[in-house]
């Protein structure tokens, strides 16, 4: 498995695997993806600012996630509970998303310890995410990978997330 920065020539196949993550989500009942984001237009912007990495095996990419080291603005308030740190700055990950025939074989947590690489060669002290309430196979996977479940954000546009945050 290599996990690398991702490629303009990577956004075809990255958004494969998008729009099979958002069919699974629909069939779980969530809403989460399923409002046309993300879309061509954010991952080539996720690639243009080298955020986006994917994971490839036998050069075939398998996964893609959005990872980067520095404060997310949604993340500034918590509702009904705290963050384990209170740290300004901090390692993200947004936009995870396996292939669905590598899904249950490690990949999202092979992604996820990578990520910890990253955000420790950076100097950070923890990372940070969210996902949907819908989203049970993400909140396992995170809490699977020591992510602890810190409370509730709010998305810029509204949407209800809970916040997940893994001390490093």
């Amino acid at each position: 498995m290599l996990i690398r920065n991702a490629k303009p020539e990577d956004a075809p196949r990255i958004m494969e695997i998008i729009d099979a993550a958002k069919a699974a989500l629909k069939a779980l009942g969530t809403d989460q993806w399923q409002n046309g984001y993300p879309n061509m237009e954010s991952t080539m912007a996720d690639i243009e600012a080298g955020i986006s990495r994917v994971l490839e095996t036998d050069g075939k990419i398998i996964a893609t996630a959005a990872v980067y080291v520095g404060n997310e603005p949604t993340y500034d308030r918590i509702y009904d509970g705290t963050w384990l740190t209170d740290n300004r700055t901090y390692g993200i990950i947004h936009r995870i998303a396996v292939d669905t025939q590598n899904k249950n074989k490690g990949t999202a947590s092979r992604i996820m310890d990578y990520c910890a690489e990253l955000a420790r060669e950076a100097g950070v002290t923890s990372l940070r995410c969210d996902t949907h309430f819908g989203n049970v196979i993400m909140q396992h996977t995170l809490e699977k990978n020591g992510y602890v479940r810190c409370s509730t954000i709010y998305l810029h546009d509204g949407q209800l997330r809970i916040g997940y945050e893994k001390l490093l």
